[in-house]
């Protein structure tokens, strides 16, 4: 190059090399600079322009913007901002502190955290910024560990073992002394406590405190997945013995309180597995040719009285736990599937809605209280369904009506903008050990839709007792069942990956995007991409939770809405039915702080429980597929990450990860924005609902794992 050609050195004023010296340090501030270093990371190589770097160094030190560690050595300075947060590890075994004290996450780099874990509430120090980038900082101190206990194999060497952890909640392996074994073998599944973990060791140190089993048995395996989850397996001896002193004979004096239902037409419709029936439906022809419709719900607050030693265990646990082969309840069976559960031709407490309805199922009166009832007949869903489609039964008649008013409850809902999910259950075939020897698909059908209306009906007029304000009537602190609306940019997304399939739907205004998400309901329905439609559906809207604050319910179109009706099965309900009486009995209302709480621990523990039942089933598609490694199989791509691309299997609904690093005829890359993975050179793309053939290569039952 003649000199003529030589490129001409960029020049700077002082504003300029203050601002690009605040960015650099800003995005390194654990690092300290001299003149030279900044100079050359600026391809700035003349003495003037080096001089003038040294010069704005030393004023932005008077400043206060750096901080001179040496002679000539500069650091930037932290702005000191604290944050409280909790941690969201990323798959990369970074992670986002989410904090309610800042509008942005804060990202934290893998060496940053201080062994912080997932769900972990931590003092985080945030690095000053430029505008453009994300803020992010490191932990300073971890103020409260949401796990202290984690589930793995255990793998023994000679003179120590470690316990490989199942799941992604803990990103290391755990020492174990050999001392602090208690009886586990090498390859046993075991739950470790962890003790100490030394701020200078990768490994934390831990000590057996539960041998689950074999890893591979389903017993062990199902126990391991509650452990992972802190969920408990057994009832302590305690409120086992404080259920059995709970007689099933009912005082007279208790039921001369109640409104005598015993002499009406009741009947029970559950699955046909099902040992608590924790609700009842009655029937009762008027002479004016209206009806008297009863929901009749176990009456648990009458059993489980507040701060008792039941109620405190039912409070922990907030929900009963549904895995693929069995069921955890949060109460003792001596109530759920005995002294509450409401078994036919017994006399059985109810707490009660009872509607005087015409025939065009158009609400006439109200009536809530405790009752007595005697079921006449338990259906099984499969029973009453085959009723309504033209078989002899029992109570045919009523059934028959019933369903015939479900039908206009739910043509009404529908015309009011309520949105219909109606999701596919993936269920198993299991073998005497527990293995799964089939998949099969459970919808639901008018039997179900029939028990499910007059669920919702009870639950929302419950809800709007309370709640709905009338002349002189100042609304007392209630449990509600909230769902908000979707955020604009889920719908967008949502809305462009259906578009591949064909559909689309318009979100000009609420009653446009309800009819439109009903008709695309319908339309997937028996298409090989119903399940992820709908499952991404789901996602789209908000989550649904318990809180004292009312805003509706926007799935199902309700103004006011509860969950009055399952109390054996679900805390809030028990809180429902203990406010409800309350009020009725002329109570003052309740400090809303209190039942905040509540509602927070119970909306909590359901999202844990359906982790949990998430977790079982995955466990039990993998171990369904171990067996069918080799084997090639259709299926639409159902995720799209940066580590690879999840397919779903048309004929199990079974998903596994097809992993980047396979895809070996080209380098891909992950689009996030168009839901794609795109190959670098020869531009193939793995496009979200696309349909593909892929091979089962690895089943891995300690991950979970599908490849």
């Amino acid at each position: 190059m003649s000199k003529k050609e030589k490129k001409i050195e960029p020049s700077m004023n002082k504003v300029e090399i203050r601002d690009r010296i605040g960015k650099m340090m800003a995005n390194h501030p654990k690092e300290s600079f001299n003149y030279k270093q900044l100079a050359t990371r600026m391809q700035l190589k003349s003495m003037d322009m080096r001089r003038l770097i040294s010069v704005v160094l030393r004023e932005m030190a008077d400043t206060g913007e750096l901080t001179e560690l040496s002679t000539g050595r500069y650091k930037i300075k932290h702005s000191e901002l604290y944050l409280v947060g909790e941690v969201q590890l990323t798959a990369k075994g970074a992670a986002y502190i989410i904090s309610k004290e800042s509008t942005d996450d804060i990202f934290v780099p893998f060496s940053s955290l201080k062994h912080a874990l997932n769900g972990d509430i931590v003092k985080v120090l945030v690095y000053a910024r430029s505008r453009s980038r994300r803020p992010e900082g490191e932990v300073v101190e971890i103020l409260e560990r949401k796990k202290a206990t984690f589930v793995g194999a255990i793998q023994i060497s000679e003179n120590y073992a470690f316990m490989i952890p199942t799941g992604k909640q803990l990103p290391y392996d755990v020492f174990i002394p050999m001392e602090c074994l208690n009886g586990a073998e090498d390859g046993n599944k075991v739950v470790v406590q962890i003790k100490e973990w030394p701020e200078s060791n990768k490994n934390p140190r831990g000590e057996v405190i539960t041998v689950l089993g074999t890893p591979g048995d389903n017993d062990t395996e199902m126990n391991a997945i509650m452990a992972e989850y802190e969920l408990p397996v057994k009832f302590p001896s305690t409120v086992l013995k404080a259920a059995e002193r709970i007689p099933l004979e009912i005082p007279e004096e208790e039921i001369l309180k109640r409104r005598d239902c015993r002499q009406i037409m009741t009947f029970t419709i559950d699955p046909k597995d099902a040992k608590d029936f924790d609700d009842a439906l009655s029937v009762k022809e008027l002479e004016n040719g209206c009806y008297e419709i009863g929901v009749h719900i176990a009456d648990v607050s009458h059993y489980v009285k507040e701060n008792s030693i039941l109620d405190k265990e039912a409070y922990v646990r907030a929900t009963s736990v549904y895995l693929v082969d069995r069921t955890i309840p949060m109460l003792p069976e001596r109530l759920s599937n005995g002294v509450c559960s409401l078994r036919p031709d017994e006399d059985k407490l109810c707490f009660s809605a009872i509607f005087k309805m015409d025939a065009e199922a158009k609400i006439l009166d109200t009536w809530f209280g405790r009752t007595i009832i005697r079921s006449n007949k338990r259906f099984a869903y499969e029973d009453a369904q085959e009723i309504i489609e033209g078989a002899e039964g029992d109570c045919k008649k009523e059934v028959l009506l019933l369903n015939d008013l479900a039908h206009k409850l739910r043509s009404e809902r529908f015309k009011t903008g309520a949105i219909d999910f109606d999701r596919i259950e993936v269920k198993f075939n299991l073998d005497e050990k527990g293995r799964p020897t089939g998949v099969y698909f459970k919808r639901s059908k008018e039997a179900n839709k029939l028990i499910e209306e007059f669920m919702l009906l009870a639950n929302k007029k419950v809800a709007e007792f309370i709640g709905k304000p009338t002349p002189g009537k100042k609304a007392k602190t209630f449990v509600y069942r909230i769902h908000e609306q979707p955020l604009p940019q889920k719908l967008e997304d949502f809305n462009r990956f259906i578009s591949r399939f064909g559909y689309g739907l318009k979100t000009g205004s609420r009653k446009a995007l309800t009819s439109s998400m009903n008709n695309l309901m319908q339309e997937v329905k028996e298409k090989p991409e119903q399940n992820i439609v709908e499952t991404l559906a789901v996602r789209t809207m908000a989550k649904a939770v318990y809180s004292p604050e009312n805003v509706g319910h926007y799935g199902l179109a309700f103004d006011y809405y509860t969950h009055f009706t399952s109390p054996i099965r679900r805390y809030p309900d028990v809180m429902v039915h203990r406010l409800l009486q309350r009020y009725l009995d002329g109570g003052r209302s309740i400090a809303t702080d209190k039942c905040e709480d509540y509602c927070k621990h119970s909306s909590d523990m359901e999202q844990v429980a359906a982790n949990a039942e998430r977790s079982s089933i995955k466990y039990k598609q993998v171990e369904y597929m171990s067996d069918r490694l080799g084997m090639d199989f259709e299926g639409t791509i159902s995720g799209v990450t940066q580590w690879g691309f999840y397919v779903e299997l048309d004929d199990s609904k079974c998903e596994g990860l097809v992993s980047i690093r396979e895809l070996d005829d080209d380098f891909y890359e992950f689009d996030e924005k168009n839901y794609c993975i795109v190959g670098h050179n020869k531009h193939k793309r793995y496009q979200l609902g696309e349909k593909v053939l892929i091979r089962v290569a690895k089943a891995n039952l300690i991950s979970r794992q599908l490849d």
